[in-house]
């Protein structure tokens, strides 16, 4: 590449995030559902077809946020996790659920944004998957490691629920018992329940030392998922490593 070139696509890089984080600062100000690209690019001191180079449309920019806040949020689980990666399993999930509470506090609009209320005439298209995706495949790793290693306590799956828990684990973690990867996905909803709840103000007069909550809260969806360490030998499932069934 270029010098010339080299230095355009810098300064691409650099106008991307200057219109970003003024779409940011709007949505803490104004919410999502008021972003505007117009208002974006006049506190930019730019002409909006300029901006339109960027972001075809305001869609596009919610986009482009949405994902930035999931890698955000991603990334700030995975690394609080590597720093215990070598602690037992439930230890590791309940790190990560606190990482997961922690980001949320300290970026409370970019976490409504992907956990707030829908923004009308908006539609996430699939290119947000994978980053929405990073905090649910930590989880369901470190459950993959106990599984393989000493083993997971099979929550109970009434029969009614066969069918659609053999579907769920055929689409996230086909290596995994069913009954698993239903008290997986039951955890991961009840995990961005808790933190909304208190995010959003209905943990007011209600709950005080939460993040002591939180943490026993955290730890017993790891139990709901399997994670109770230590237990008799004929209450755990083992993967393929292990003796167990």
């Amino acid at each position: 590449m270029s010098t010339a070139r080299g230095a355009r696509a810098r300064a691409r890089i650099e106008v991307a995030a200057a219109i970003k984080e003024e779409a940011r600062r709007q949505l803490a100000a104004e919410g999502a559902a008021k972003l505007s690209l117009r208002a974006v690019a006049r506190e930019l001191g730019m002409v909006s077809s300029a901006l339109y180079r960027y972001f075809p449309s305001r869609d596009d920019l919610l986009t482009a946020l949405i994902i930035d806040a999931y890698d955000s949020l991603g990334e700030a689980a995975e690394s609080a996790h590597a720093r215990v990666a070598g602690t037992a399993p439930r230890e590791r999930w309940t790190v990560a659920c606190v990482a997961a509470r922690r980001w949320a506090l300290e970026h409370p609009h970019e976490y409504a944004l992907i956990y707030g209320s829908p923004v009308p005439g908006y539609t996430a298209p699939d290119t947000t998957v994978p980053a929405a995706s990073r905090v649910g495949l930590l989880l369901i790793g470190i459950v993959r490691d106990a599984y393989q290693s000493k083993g997971v306590a099979r929550p109970r799956l009434p029969a009614d629920l066969k069918t659609e828990a053999q579907r769920m684990a055929a689409d996230l973690a086909p290596d995994l018992p069913p009954e698993v990867v239903t008290a997986l996905v039951a955890a991961w909803a009840q995990l961005y329940g808790l933190i909304s709840f208190e995010l959003f103000g209905q943990f007011h007069r209600v709950v005080e030392d939460r993040e002591t909550f939180f943490r026993h809260a955290a730890d017993q969806l790891a139990h709901g998922v399997g994670l109770v360490f230590p237990q008799p030998a004929e209450a755990v499932a083992k993967g393929p490593s292990g003796s167990g069934s």
